[in-house]
């Protein structure tokens, strides 16, 4: 597994859609080995990063509740407390 996607179930509060979004993303670019868009490959890579994190949340919703939290916290709670 990618070391820079968070475990995002288990969180509370629960993952957001923006730190959903946000690991969707880091997973698409490292499976393309994609870093920055071009005109030719930006709407592929958008297309893939709205599936994935749909079906992130999906996984999330369903999925039952952890017995301790995740070990580290996502990106995006990193930087608000800051």
């Amino acid at each position: 597994m990618c070391r820079n996607i968070t475990t995002l179930r288990g969180l509370e509060p629960p993952a957001t859609d923006e730190e959903i979004e946000a690991a969707a993303r880091q997973y698409v670019r490292k499976v393309s080995g994609v870093r920055a868009t071009s005109a030719t490959t930006e709407a592929a890579i958008e297309r893939a990063v709205e599936e994935i994190a749909a079906i992130t949340a999906e996984l999330l919703a369903v999925l039952p509740p952890r017995k301790a939290p995740p070990p580290t916290e996502p990106p995006l709670r990193r930087l608000a407390r800051t």
